[in-house]
């Protein structure tokens, strides 16, 4: 029912919290199915792993321009979100919350997306357990590696 990088994304994203990796793999799926299509939901959930990289990284600045780029492009894609099994109203609400904390300047925090869609769901809570990650866990903020990856990983 739904692209296997889509759940692949979601696992990364709620299990491993790797949102550099959220980005590899959803980008790659983005490519094949609309790679013009700046406005597409797939380049909306891309761009809320990489405000949440940022995020965590402490680049106020880059999260904020993203979080902002996410809110643009949250109506349009009212209908794309909630065929891909994501509550809009959690979502936007969620979005206008981290808004307002990178703002003030808050710490990071693990936010999960508001899945509605019960097999999806359950789909990336089984490839969670295959990875041997917990579903929604907060991040590891001890995880250079993690937090730092687009500068540490080997290309």
């Amino acid at each position: 029912m739904y692209p296997e990088k889509y759940i692949e994304f979601l696992a990364h994203f709620h299990g491993t919290r790797d949102y550099f990796e959220c980005h590899e793999v959803l980008e790659e799926h983005w490519k094949l199915v609309e790679p013009k299509n700046r406005l597409s939901v797939w380049v909306l959930l891309i761009q809320i792993a990489v405000c949440l990289y940022h995020y965590r990284r402490g680049n106020l600045r880059g999260a904020l321009t993203l979080i902002n780029r996410c809110l643009e492009k949250l109506e349009p894609n009212f209908y794309h979100i909630e065929n891909v099994g994501i509550s809009f109203s959690l979502l936007s609400n969620k979005l206008e919350e981290m808004k307002t904390q990178i703002e003030k300047g808050y710490s990071y925090k693990s936010m999960n997306l508001p899945i509605k869609d019960e097999k999806l769901m359950e789909e990336v809570q089984i490839l969670c357990t295959k990875w041997n990650v917990a579903y929604g866990s907060p991040s590891n903020l001890q995880n250079n590696y993690l937090i730092h990856k687009h500068k540490l990983r080997k290309k």
